[in-house]
């Protein structure tokens, strides 16, 4: 397996378990259950989650009306068409 191949299925896995940490805390929140903090899922959406963060927000209809989601999201998702610039035209394979 090359780096390449590595690093997209790092990529992968990390925005499936933030989109499944968007899914969680709006199953928790339905249930009145005690809840991701906001920290986190910000967070998680910062550091290459973008694209899992989004279709968390549209598909779970969670944190969609606050505005600092939607602004992390835009962000989250230009960290990852980045990375993935990056990783599909700077690395051999």
């Amino acid at each position: 397996m090359t780096l390449k191949q590595v690093l997209l299925y790092v990529l992968l896995v990390w925005n499936i378990v933030v989109l499944c940490a968007y899914g969680l805390d709006k199953h928790k929140a339905i249930r009145h259950r005690r809840r991701i903090s906001e920290k986190t899922l910000l967070f998680q959406t910062l550091i290459l989650g973008g694209i899992g963060a989004s279709l968390g927000g549209a598909v779970f209809r969670h944190k969609i009306k606050k505005w600092y989601f939607k602004l992390c999201w835009l962000l989250g998702l230009l960290n990852d068409f980045v990375m993935l610039y990056l990783i599909l035209t700077k690395l051999s394979d």
